[in-house]
Formats: C-alpha cells, sequence, structure tokens
C-alpha cells in the first residue's frame, strides 16, 4: 500500500514553535506550527483546552517543542493535520515585557509570508537564534532588522546588496544608496545608506551567521527600518501588520510631550 504524506509526517517528531492558535471547539484549538523540516503546518489539537490535557503548559508561543501529527481528521480540512502529542524541549528563554511585541512580530511575518508546507530550515534556526537574543536583551532594532533581512533574502524577496540593481555594478563605497521596493537598490541623493553599509550587510548575509547579521545591522538599524518596513508591506499587500497597529496604539496611550521612541516594528 502507497504511503500516504499524511502517514508519513506521523512516522517521526518535528522540532516546532507555535507561531499562533486560536479555538476550534470547546475543547480543542487550531494551531500554526512553524516546523523545520515541514516549514509552517496547521494541526489540530483536539482536547487541548481541558484542564487535565498535557497540551495546555506545551503549547505556548516562543518555546522550543517537539510534535508527532496522526491522519488527517475525517471533518477538517485538508491541510489540517492532527497532532497526536507535543513535547517541551527546553533550553530558550522565556521573552517578556519590551520583548514580547518584538516577538509576536516575528511570528506574524513567518505567518503571513510563509507558504504551508514550505520546509526553510535556515529560516527555523535564525527564528530560534533571533528568540534567544530578544529574551537575552540584545537591541531590539538590530535583532528584528536582522531577521527582516533573512526572511526576505530566505524567501527570494531581497535584491543582491552587493549591488546596484539597475545597472549590476558592485556599489561605491562612500555613495548613498536607497532601497526602494518595487526598483531594488539605487543610488540616492540623500536617503539612503552609504555603499558600505550595504555591502557589508551582503556579507553577513552570505557569511549566514545570526550573529555576524545582528553586527552588520546594529550601526545602520535606524536606517534600515523604514526600507525594510516598505519592502516587507510591498510584499504583504494592503493590509498593515497588527503589531505594528499595537505598537502605534500603545504609543497614543502613552503619549507625553516628549517624542516618542522609534518603534521596533
Amino acid at each position: 500500500m502507497a504511503t500516504t504524506r499524511a502517514s508519513t509526517r506521523a512516522s517521526a517528531p518535528l522540532q516546532a514553535y507555535v507561531l499562533h492558535s486560536h479555538d476550534w471547539s470547546e475543547t480543542s484549538l487550531i494551531v500554526e506550527l512553524f516546523t523545520r523540516a515541514q516549514g509552517r503546518l496547521v494541526v489540530a489539537a483536539k482536547g487541548a483546552k481541558r484542564p487535565t490535557s498535557q497540551l495546555r503548559s506545551v503549547l505556548l508561543p516562543f518555546q522550543p517543542i517537539q510534535v508527532l501529527l496522526g491522519k488527517l481528521p475525517a471533518d477538517a480540512q485538508a491541510e489540517i493535520l492532527n497532532l497526536r502529542s507535543a513535547e517541551w524541549l527546553g533550553g530558550m528563554p522565556l521573552l517578556n515585557g519590551a520583548a514580547l511585541l518584538p516577538g509576536f512580530h516575528l511570528n506574524e511575518l513567518l505567518l503571513k509570508l510563509l507558504a504551508r508546507q514550505d520546509p526553510h530550515p535556515a529560516l527555523f534556526d535564525l527564528y530560534a537564534d533571533t528568540l534567544a537574543a530578544l529574551a537575552e536583551g540584545e537591541p531590539e532594532g538590530a535583532t528584528l532588522r536582522a531577521f527582516e533581512l533573512g526572511l526576505l533574502q530566505g524567501l527570494g524577496l531581497l535584491p543582491d546588496l552587493s549591488q546596484d540593481t539597475q545597472t549590476a555594478q558592485p556599489l561605491q563605497a562612500a555613495r548613498r544608496y536607497a532601497l526602494q521596493a518595487d526598483t531594488g537598490l539605487a543610488p540616492a541623493a540623500r536617503d539612503g545608506l552609504p555603499g558600505a553599509a550595504w555591502t557589508a550587510l551582503a556579507a553577513a548575509l552570505l557569511h549566514g551567521a545570526p550573529a555576524a547579521l545582528r553586527a552588520a545591522c546594529s550601526p545602520v538599524a535606524a536606517g534600515l527600518r523604514a526600507p525594510l518596513r516598505g519592502l516587507l508591506q510591498y510584499h504583504l499587500g494592503h493590509a498593515p501588520l497588527r503589531t505594528r497597529q499595537v505598537w502605534q496604539g500603545l504609543q497614543r496611550l502613552a503619549a507625553v510631550p516628549d517624542t516618542p521612541p522609534s518603534p521596533p516594528v
């Protein structure tokens, strides 16, 4: 008998993170998972809301878990799998306080930009490393910009940052270049970053180490926020990011005469 894709997935445990969950019934949840081997998956966690369920304390965001998946539920869509079990793997500090909103920003980007069942193991590793950096109190601006760059590159949505997009010529170190959502990297009269900064970011992306990418982002994090926000929004479409709306709402509630800090998301 031929082996189905669902039963193949169920044969081995998967490393995963919970991106989002919502009620499915009085006792069950639908959970969006980001797995290293299978990409973004949607699972039905039956009985997860019961007080005695082992899943209640495991299906939490920002914590590494290991899951086993079962066959497709007969009453659900084809993309939804049954969650057989989930186990907390530990080793990750809890996000709290100011780090929570950046964490949800990462989750929202993955939910909106990743196709289902499309593996991105390098992006999974970058996500795990970024969560650890946020939990350890590393600067949010550089940490988020590094993740956004890695995400865009991993999905093939980031132009080559070592060259002028239109001419394919190497960047001049002292000349300024702006990253435009529709045209890529181009010379800029006033806005943008020096060519040396873009080249350093390109080298860090090529290196592949998240810490190296955060280090390259650190001196230019403020200048990267607007162009990366524009590029992400270009690929997301017209719907605004909810985490950005939440931040703006918090800023309005906490309005004071002083100029508010730049939002991290």
